[in-house]
């Protein structure tokens, strides 16, 4: 049984002093931070500042070098393979700049994976996938194959893999990076609209500050390190008063 920790500020993930090396290349160096429930937090920063690494050690992918990672109360930093890689399939979801689609199955299948693979039997999965592929403009590609899709079209079966487990949060890392305007909009409206209508907790790393827009909140990387030199909003530590808007810290 793990020991329970209370998490700072009610937080649904959060993390204590973070460092990652990348074959002994600083990926990030002492970074904390923290989200609660429901809210959409950006990460922000130039590309190879440390965004990609700081989701994937809060989504357990990565084992911290140093420092804590809490989910629920939950040490994920201490967990086995096995058991992030069922935190992962179960609590969480992921979409990235590219959808990983698997070519052997058609659209549907795809979207279903998370449930297919946790054993959810094959008309409940197939017809919680049609539920969002529909949601998304995709169900009449249902039985296509990715090979006939466009990259948006790619990237909301992504997004529709990425919610078909009803997560507790979805990491979005760069989502929108292979799209053009209209695209990136449709996308960011869908996965801001599913969040909030479900609670979903969205930790949403993106080097475009039009994309950050749509965040309750916003930090910035640099280098693997809080960003000194980005603006302080309403909530930083460093502003008059309010919540840490990541709680980022060296």
């Amino acid at each position: 049984m793990y020991a329970m920790v209370a998490p700072p500020d009610n937080d649904v993930l959060w993390a204590r002093s973070l460092h990652y090396s990348h074959d002994g290349s600083p990926g990030i160096v002492g970074v904390s931070a923290g989200v609660r429930e429901g809210e959409i937090l950006a990460v922000t920063g130039p590309r190879g500042s440390g965004k990609t690494t700081l989701l994937r050690c809060l989504s357990g992918q990565l084992r911290p070098d140093q420092g804590e990672v809490w989910f629920n109360s939950v040490p994920v930093h201490t967990m086995g393979d096995l058991s992030r890689e069922r935190l992962r399939r179960d609590r969480f979801g992921w979409i990235g700049p590219e959808p990983h689609l698997m070519p052997e199955l058609n659209v549907w299948e795809n979207a279903a994976l998370p449930l297919l693979i946790a054993g959810v039997p094959h008309r409940t999965a197939k017809r919680t996938a049609m539920d969002w592929l529909d949601r998304l403009d995709m169900g009449a590609f249902a039985r296509k194959r990715p090979r006939v899709l466009n990259r948006a079209e790619c990237q909301r079966v992504a997004l529709a893999r990425a919610l078909v487990n009803e997560p507790t949060v979805i990491f979005a890392d760069e989502p929108t990076a292979p799209l053009h305007r209209a695209e990136s909009a449709t996308l960011l409206r869908t996965l801001t609209t599913a969040a909030r209508s479900h609670s979903i907790t969205v930790l949403l790393a993106t080097h475009d500050p039009e994309v950050a827009e749509v965040a309750d909140r916003r930090t910035a990387l640099l280098d693997g390190r809080p960003d000194a030199a980005a603006p302080r909003e309403p909530g930083h530590p460093d502003a008059p008063e309010g919540r840490p808007e990541c709680s980022l810290s060296a």
